[in-house]
């Protein structure tokens, strides 16, 4: 027997009282709201960028980090300054800033830009060396622009190893020089280093801001455990059935039911951001198995009810496939649909 139901899409519920309490820790780790800069860019971690930035602009967050200008602009109208990190300006905006993260691409942005130059501490992936500081400077004067900031990234600052400690001395042992530097040329520069990780690294935050990602949505590695997800997700059943004892389900069946098995179909399927590799393999935090192979818009799970919930944290889900929480946020469908629960 098959029950059909009117095929949609499933849902992410967004909890303010977790996105607030995530905001309260982070505050008081750093010691002043003003100190915090939300990364919003990949659709905020999956999570909607323009229903984040308009909950924290509530809250009191006056800075933004995304990666490219057309997500600036989504954005722009809750922030007094947004930091973007690998694009390159198409028009004039006195809210944005953008990182410089070579030397040879300085001459790329337009008289008048805002920028801010990355430095390479170690992680070896963007940014200049500490010893073009000085040249670096001089490149961004000549070419009409104005440094706002300094900044780099840390490599590991959320295993326990020493890399966190040598990043940061030789990040801070460029703020003097750094600042007298931007004197000569009339800047007023911020200093930035911390991600989520990093920013509970130390008990005092000695930087003018924080960079903060995952930290703002769910718990993680070394991080504080009262951290707490933000997002969840739920599919809405299409249809209902009762595998027989041998029968199978899905592509090539690689489920097959060792007694009479109710399972329904749900809305949700790699194209929306479930991980195909989580195929037979995944339990709901309410005990209900995933059953056989993901679909493209379609999973099959071992029960009947009309809304099934698939992840309340994705750190869990991503432990099926082998990933991290990151990826699997960050892969989910833009189109799926958005509410607040609370």
């Amino acid at each position: 027997m098959t029950l059909a139901y009117n095929i949609g899409m499933g849902t992410i519920k967004l909890s303010r009282k977790a996105l607030h309490s995530n905001l309260d820790i982070i505050a008081q780790q750093v010691g002043a709201i003003d100190k915090i800069a939300v990364v919003l860019k990949d659709n905020a971690y999956g999570h909607g960028a323009k229903m984040i930035a308009h909950e924290v602009q509530q809250y009191g967050i006056k800075q933004a980090v995304v990666r490219l200008e057309s997500e600036a602009l989504e954005i722009a109208e809750f922030f007094e300054n947004i930091l973007i990190l690998a694009d390159f300006p198409t028009a004039p905006n006195p809210v944005f800033s953008y990182a410089i993260n070579a030397l040879e691409s300085i001459e790329k942005f337009p008289n008048g830009t805002r920028v801010e130059l990355k430095i390479d501490t170690g992680m070896h992936r963007n940014g200049i060396a500490p010893d073009d500081l000085a040249k670096a400077f001089e490149k961004i004067a000549a070419q009409g622009l104005e440094c706002v900031g300094v900044m780099s990234h840390f490599k590991s600052a959320d295993t326990l190893s020493s890399e966190w400690f040598w990043q940061r001395e030789i990040f801070d042992a460029l703020k003097e020089k750094a600042t007298k530097l931007a004197g000569k040329y009339g800047w007023k520069i911020r200093f930035h280093i911390s991600n989520s990780a990093g920013t509970f690294r130390s008990s005092q935050c000695t930087d003018n801001m924080v960079r903060m990602g995952i930290a703002l949505y769910m718990d993680t590695t070394l991080l504080q455990p009262a951290l707490k997800p933000v997002l969840s997700l739920t599919g809405n059943k299409i249809a209902t059935r009762t595998l027989k004892a041998g029968q199978r389900v899905g592509y090539n069946g690689i489920y097959e039911a060792q007694c009479d098995e109710v399972v329904s179909t749900y809305d949700l399927g790699y194209a929306n951001g479930l991980d195909r590799l989580a195929s037979n393999r995944y339990v709901t935090p309410d005990g209900i198995a995933l059953r056989g192979r993901i679909s493209m818009d379609s999973a099959a799970f071992s029960t009947d009810t009309d809304e099934l919930l698939i992840f309340d944290n994705a750190n869990e889900y991503a432990k099926a496939v082998g990933t991290i929480g990151y990826e699997i946020l960050a892969c989910l469908d833009k189109n799926l649909k958005r509410e607040w629960c609370d």
